[in-house]
């Protein structure tokens, strides 16, 4: 299983970095897992909101291959950890389709972006800042990575 990971800008929140570096290495100890961070729309009054995100879908689609797409997305399903892990389990594997889950902008997605999906996920009900829902996905990958190999997980 290869795991990428897409989403726009870097995080900026010192504390959070260090999370995703965290779960990046553990994940990494048992799948490869790339993450991408792709071009924000800079300098762009957020009144013009769809040109943001068209401008960051553009960038998000380079990365685009044959993968299997995950978008995060309010609407998605949601699962619970076990449900995740047998849900990423299922997805055929080969070694030119990589698991891409994009995650977008603090605006959300643009709607190709979301048709392109092969599964739209939502991680919770409740609204969470961009930045954090990128820690809550690392550590779901992990956790069910760590159940699909039978491994404890320290709770």
């Amino acid at each position: 299983m290869r795991i990428r990971i897409l989403w726009p800008g870097k995080t900026h929140n010192r504390d959070i970095e260090n999370l995703q570096q965290f779960y990046l290495e553990r994940i990494n100890q048992m799948e490869k897992c790339e993450l991408i961070q792709t071009k924000t729309a800079k300098g762009i009054s957020e009144k013009f909101a769809q040109r943001i995100m068209d401008i960051e879908a553009a960038d998000l689609e380079k990365h685009f291959k044959n993968d299997y797409i995950i978008c995060l997305f309010d609407e998605g399903k949601e699962m619970n950890s076990f449900e995740f892990a047998r849900f990423l389990k299922s997805i055929p594997s080969s070694s030119a389709r990589a698991i891409t889950f994009i995650v977008g902008g603090f605006l959300g997605l643009e709607e190709r972006i979301l048709k392109r999906a092969d599964a739209l996920l939502s991680l919770s009900q409740m609204t969470f800042s961009h930045e954090l829902i990128r820690i809550m996905l690392l550590e779901q990958i992990y956790r069910s990575l760590m159940i699909i190999q039978g491994r404890q997980y320290v709770k």
